[in-house]
């Protein structure tokens, strides 16, 4: 079996050689840059298991750079893991938004940093073994093997999570799922994300499906449903 491969994108060196050394020890390839003009030249030779990708880059910031791998059909189902001093709701909220799985806070510990790329790998192991039928629905088509979502004759670009939320609701429409069970389901078992997040993931998969957005229906004071 090929080892999982990890593009680190930090241009702090201290924080570049933690991650290196502690991802290699574990076993990973690891490919470091410092960045995003560089991280985009990398991809070319071939796409990571992974990316952790700082937010404050000099040039590109790591946001524009993680909404650039949700635009592009090759590099999309990356998982993005943010590493970020910021710690205010509002910071991390916009990083999930424009596509990453997780974050993680500066300055962090080894074994935290390593449990949470251990977890975004499995999630998205399980995510591509359990992804494998399409869904047709209301019409909206929704295709896993390609990630791919379409209204009519009009392809839709979601980010990593949106896809996975909304598959997961339109696999069984009428099913009622909590925010708790869709962050878990999606981006793992996570304390310290909050209603506000999942609130924002699917406020951004509405707004990106136009009218057919009104099929994700709010159930009160529950969570979220597909129109069945």
């Amino acid at each position: 079996m090929s080892r999982k491969s990890v593009l680190v994108v930090e241009d702090d060196q201290d924080i570049l050689e933690l991650v290196r050394y502690n991802l290699m020890r574990e076993g990973y390839a690891v490919t470091c840059v410092k960045t995003s003009e560089d991280a985009q030249r990398s991809l070319k030779t071939g796409s990571p298991s992974l990316i952790l990708l700082d937010l404050m880059l000099p040039g590109m910031s790591g946001l524009e750079f993680c909404r650039q791998l949700v635009k592009n059909a090759e590099t999309a189902a990356i998982p993005v893991i943010m590493m970020t001093a910021k710690t205010e709701e509002i910071d991390i909220v916009t990083g999930l938004e424009v596509g990453a799985v997780d974050y993680i806070t500066k300055p962090f510990s080894p074994r935290v940093l390593l449990a949470r790329v251990r977890a975004a790998l499995r999630r998205n192991e399980s995510q591509d073994s359990d992804l494998v039928k399409p869904v047709s629905i209301h019409g909206l088509s929704i295709h896993p093997g390609r990630r791919e979502v379409n209204v009519g004759e009009r392809r839709v670009e979601l980010t990593h999570t949106e896809f996975g939320v909304l598959y997961m609701l339109a696999s069984r429409p009428g099913w009622v799922y909590s925010r708790s069970e869709i962050t878990e389901e999606v981006r793992g078992d996570r304390d310290e994300v909050t209603d506000r997040a999942v609130d924002v993931h699917i406020a951004g998969l509405r707004k990106k499906l136009g009218k057919e957005g009104e099929l994700v229906e709010t159930v009160r004071g529950v969570g979220y449903r597909f129109r069945d």
